[in-house]
């Protein structure tokens, strides 16, 4: 994803807004000695900060902003006017913050505003913390501790260091982003913020003791503890499936041993056509490998997003040189080709499987932690066991029914694990947060918001041909979630409505009466 370069609008410190060109809670983009500044105008006053989010470098200027919170529209990061922190995934990072200066009816931005100081100490303070699992979960977690003022120990056992998942399947495995763009950061800055980064396994899980068993026998002991072991890939059980040149995507690790075997390579099968899959194909072709994607679905994706959609995929791929075999299924993967279900064979050297996850329960069985297909947390994601929280692909929360749902989402993780970080922390916060999460395929984003598993009718609005198209999925009338290419300001108003519970505002975005 390229970052924003040009700057537009007024010079902020020499030419200034009028202030009654200041629409309440709308941005308004300007520049400052070249870089990007954006005003909004709340009920708490009028706000100047960085127009460039940290995240992917998403223009500010064309998010939305609710109550002191502006939202970037790329990727909806979430970003607190006041101080500039980063308050919601999938940015880290916070933003600058200027100080500005009325005069005559207009508004000056007088330069940045220094660090607003000392946190204030948490309602609760456990006397130590452990973090199992550094993806997006627990890798954001262990920073907002710190955010919300913690200053006791904090441990984040995983792997591998915190990685920027999304990219693997994207730019970093079409060889457009370096490698040192991957880890989302460095490990003088876990130094430096007193997180204990272990590079290690978790073997075992004593909840009665409070004490996390590693698999080189050490052990690390517990106040509180969140549980983020995230999910495993799905293994396809036939033969040929343990061949060395068979792959799944999940680590680091999983895509420098994609990269690695792609030297040589000039044919490849993807198994599976779902967001993973399919966004694999998209970066093999940027290499120009050939690729052919089986699966058994019909249509790629309709299942999720709709046939409307799940065709404009399909096409947008074969547009970029994909073969599909749809309808079909996987019999044996040979040292040089793929027998599918009738009988035919692709020429393959290299195999790579996407057909789902499964989350990693392991250590919340043995500990006897409630389970069901995941681990049963609280709207506050705390697990049957009052010192535990759990969070990311393993936590089954109650959704907006209130029945438990499941999400396989980064910015969903990265959210959840700030939140469960704030409630060890007595903070007391409900996680209400709608879904999120974007595909990239060749140079077309698509943003999702909702709970996109139960839906009985999608409205198209636009035309995904042209790239610019916002789709709802309703059920028995109510939308339950968006779907958008280009339409980025929109989608974010959906996320928002979809939070507030608000359909007539839904229904306002797709025109519907």
């Amino acid at each position: 994803m390229a970052e924003q370069s040009n700057v537009e609008g007024p010079d902020l410190a020499e030419e200034g807004i009028g202030i009654d060109a200041l629409d309440a809670d709308v941005p308004a983009g300007g520049h400052v000695d070249g870089q990007p500044v954006v005003l909004v105008r709340t009920t708490g006053g009028i706000r100047a900060v960085s127009g460039k989010c940290t995240h992917y470098g998403g223009p500010l200027s064309k998010g939305i902003c609710v109550g002191e919170e502006i939202r970037c529209p790329w990727h909806h990061a979430r970003f607190d006017l006041e101080s500039g922190e980063a308050v919601g995934a999938p940015a880290l990072n916070p933003i600058a913050v200027y100080e500005i200066e009325e005069r005559d009816g207009r508004v000056y931005v007088t330069g940045k505003r220094s660090d607003p100081g000392v946190r204030s100490a948490p309602p609760r303070s456990p006397g130590s913390i452990v973090i199992v699992g550094s993806g997006a979960a627990g890798a954001a977690a262990a920073e907002a501790l710190r955010r919300y003022g913690y200053d006791g120990p904090v441990s984040l056992i995983g792997k591998e260091k915190p990685v920027d998942r999304p990219n693997l399947s994207k730019d970093y495995l079409a060889g457009t982003a370096q490698e040192d763009w991957i880890p989302l950061r460095s490990e003088e800055f876990y130094e430096d913020s007193r997180i204990d980064l272990i590079e290690a396994e978790v073997s075992r899980l004593d909840a009665t003791e409070q004490v996390v068993h590693l698999e080189d026998g050490e052990t690390v002991s517990y106040d509180a503890l969140l549980l983020a072991t995230g999910a495993e890939p799905r293994h396809i059980p036939i033969p040929g499936a343990d061949l060395p040149h068979v792959f799944y995507l999940r680590t680091f690790a999983d895509t420098k041993d994609i990269i690695s075997a792609l030297d040589g390579a000039q044919r490849a099968v993807i198994v599976g056509a779902g967001f993973i899959g399919l966004e694999v194909a998209a970066s093999f072709r940027q290499r120009e490998i050939g690729v052919t994607v089986v699966a058994p679905e019909e249509v790629p994706l309709a299942a999720l997003i709709g046939d409307t959609l799940g065709r404009f995929v399909q096409d947008l791929h074969e547009e970029n040189g994909v073969e599909f075999r749809l309808g079909r299924g996987v019999d044996e993967i040979g040292e040089d080709a793929v027998t599918l279900d009738d009988g035919s064979s692709i020429p393959a050297d290299l195999v790579v499987v996407g057909i789902g996850v499964v989350p990693r329960t392991g250590l919340a069985d043995e500990a006897g932690l409630e389970t069901d297909r995941g681990v049963i947390v609280n709207e506050q994601l705390q697990t049957s066991d009052p010192n535990i929280w759990a969070a990311g692909d393993i936590a089954r929360y109650p959704g907006p029914d209130g029945e438990p749902v499941r999400i396989e989402h980064w910015v969903l993780a990265e959210r959840q694990g700030q939140t469960a970080a704030r409630n060890m922390l007595g903070y007391n916060v409900v996680f209400s947060d709608p879904p999120f999460f974007w595909s990239q395929h060749y140079d077309i984003p698509i943003n999702v918001t909702g709970h996109l598993g139960d839906w009985d009718e999608d409205v198209v609005v636009g035309n995904p041909a042209e790239h610019d198209v916002i789709v709802g999925y309703r059920k028995d009338g109510v939308i339950k979630a968006i779907a958008s290419i280009y339409r980025d300001r929109e989608n974010l108003q959906a996320e928002q409505a979809l939070a507030e519970g608000d359909q007539e505002r839904l229904r306002n975005l797709l025109a519907l009466e």
